[in-house]
């Protein structure tokens, strides 16, 4: 009988397993995509043939593949390839500047999309001199800048035109045109469910094509690659994005396992078929590595606009008053019909919950589901869980609710100098309970939220995970709750076996063992034996997707 060797081997590693029987390895042996040996010379020995191709990592460091929990993949690309970028931390005349220097070069009559402003630059912003300041700027362009949450806008006088916005026009439902609180002129602020309604003339407008759809989408995949994801999973994915990755994975250009989450309800800044309609149509698009398994649900906004759901009051302020608490978005008897439904359809969900009274409400829906239908094997996520009251956090552990961290910002930023703003020091900086989850039992995944994260490099977000601390320096040595920090292998086991069991991978991926896919990532340096402050400094050298070659550093 012909004997079957390894297509791969890699030996001369440090191989981190994430497999708590046995944390590392120096060798690995692959066929057909899987690993058939892991463990020393000796035992990939055996499966080496004359074909087999062998890598010496030369005692570099190698671990499984990192898995994104929450990640826009098609704005991600769009931002890369064709929209304008620019800091947070940019007031309103270098914004204005950027917006010029972009108008100077545009066609006639073009979007100029672009991001991302900082939350803390609202009062700045919204304000009818700023808008003069914009308008001056964009050389007679419609323009759509979004914040760095992405669920709000700020626009030109020209896109409101296109949109038909005006003075008279009211707010929508669940969104809120701007408006200058001195004098009541419009401000070209577009927060929640205003947005929308800018994004979706823009979006009509053809200002992307089905064309640049796709190549957003593989530019998109080709950046998580190189950063060592070979998992994600899509935070709102609407037809088109599903039709990409579809697409993609049926050329077989996609190189990473894509979970779909499909929204319940057409979200306030997007725009399409949503809720039973697509959901009912999701088998279209199922692949090979394309799962279209979840749902997702918005219940909140979020902090820094006051759109987010809290307990206790944001601090007063002219517009809202002294005792305004935000909103959420559904009851519970509606979200718990829908848990019910898509717990039947074999679905899991993922409940955007920004502020902790959105989160409490989340939990009282599952909670009612779990004592009808009793244990599940789904993975329901609670996405962002940074503000959780501490009798919620144990909820967590004890309803099975995976926590969905994102964005990476679990240390000070000027992100959340917006939320200081809207809701004081004190509670504001009581963000990302991580170590409290931890001890409470809760499975907690990693995720960018990429492109509200410029750059999804999922490095930053695990040193500051350990440390605390904003790994760019702009902070300083200053923490954010630095008792909620986290040991590195915990840490990492949140972005590697933790994402894959919240993708319903587990079995498949996140870990280096025998059976599994060989997603694997070599790194220029052993985590584990640089200072914490280093680790956002790694660099991936290759990426293996089921055991090629996908991402190599030149």
């Amino acid at each position: 009988m012909k004997a079957s060797f390894a297509d791969l081997v890699l030996r001369n590693g440090r191989i981190y397993t994430v497999d708590r029987n046995r944390s590392w390895a120096s060798a690995v042996a692959v066929r057909n995509g899987r690993y058939v040996a892991v463990g020393d010379d000796a035992a990939i020995e055996p499966h080496k043939g004359p074909s087999t191709h062998v890598v010496d990592l030369r005692g570099r460091m190698a671990m499984p593949g990192i898995t994104d929990i929450h990640t826009h993949m098609l704005m991600g690309g769009q931002a890369e390839l064709f929209d304008l970028n620019f800091r947070s931390s940019l007031g309103v005349d270098q914004i204005c500047a950027a917006v010029r220097a972009w108008a100077e070069k545009a066609a006639p009559g073009a979007w100029i999309v672009g991001a991302q402003w900082g939350t803390d630059k609202l009062p700045a912003l919204n304000t009818a001199a700023a808008l003069a300041k914009l308008d001056e700027a964009s050389l007679g362009h419609p323009v759509l800048l979004r914040d760095d949450s992405h669920h709000n806008r700020w626009c030109s006088s020209e896109a409101l035109r296109r949109c038909g916005v005006t003075s008279d026009t009211p707010n929508p439902a669940n969104g809120e045109i701007g408006r200058d609180p001195a004098t009541g002129a419009l401000t070209g602020m577009m927060i929640e469910a205003a947005s929308g309604i800018v994004e979706r003339i823009m979006g009509e407008s053809g200002h992307y094509t089905a064309e640049m759809d796709q190549a957003a989408m593989a530019r998109s995949i080709d950046t998580l690659n190189s950063f060592g994801v070979t998992s994600f999973l899509e935070a709102a994915s609407m037809k088109p994005i599903m039709a990409a990755l579809k697409g993609l994975d049926d050329r077989g250009a996609l190189s990473a396992w894509a979970g779909c989450s499909m929204p319940a309800v057409e979200p306030a800044f997007m725009f399409g078929v949503s809720g039973d309609e697509l959901i009912g149509i999701r088998e279209q698009f199922r692949s090979r590595h394309v799962k279209p398994d979840f749902v997702k649900f918005f219940l909140d906004g979020v902090p820094g606009f006051k759109t987010a759901a809290f307990h206790e009051p944001y601090a007063a302020d002219p517009i809202r008053g002294c005792c305004f608490r935000g909103s959420t978005l559904m009851t519970v008897p509606d979200l718990i019909r829908w848990l019910g439904k898509c717990e039947k359809l074999g679905l899991s969900v993922k409940i955007h919950c920004a502020g902790d009274a959105a989160v409490t409400q989340a939990l009282d829906a599952i909670d009612v589901v779990r004592s009808f239908n009793g244990p599940t094997h789904l993975t329901h996520q609670i996405a962002h869980a940074s503000y959780i009251t501490p009798a919620d956090v144990r909820r967590f552990g004890e309803l099975g609710v995976v926590a969905d961290l994102s964005p990476i910002i679990w240390y000070p930023t000027f992100f959340l100098e917006g939320h200081k703003v809207a809701m004081g020091k004190e509670r504001a900086e009581r963000f990302w309970p991580n170590r409290d989850l931890l001890e409470a039992g809760a499975l907690m995944s990693g995720g960018s939220d990429w492109p509200v994260i410029p750059n999804p490099d999922p490095w930053n977000g695990i040193e500051g995970m350990v440390t605390r601390r904003n790994p760019s320096g702009e902070f300083g040595d200053s923490t954010l709750w630095p008792e909620q920090a986290l040991d590195l292998a915990t840490t990492l086991e949140i972005y590697t076996i933790n994402g894959a069991r919240t993708l319903q991978l587990g079995g498949v991926t996140g870990s280096v063992e025998i059976g599994k896919s060989a997603d694997l990532i070599v790194l220029d340096r052993n985590l584990f034996e640089i200072a914490a402050n280093e680790i956002a400094d790694t660099k991936v050298m290759t990426t293996y997707f089921e055991g090629q070659a996908v991402y190599e550093r030149a």
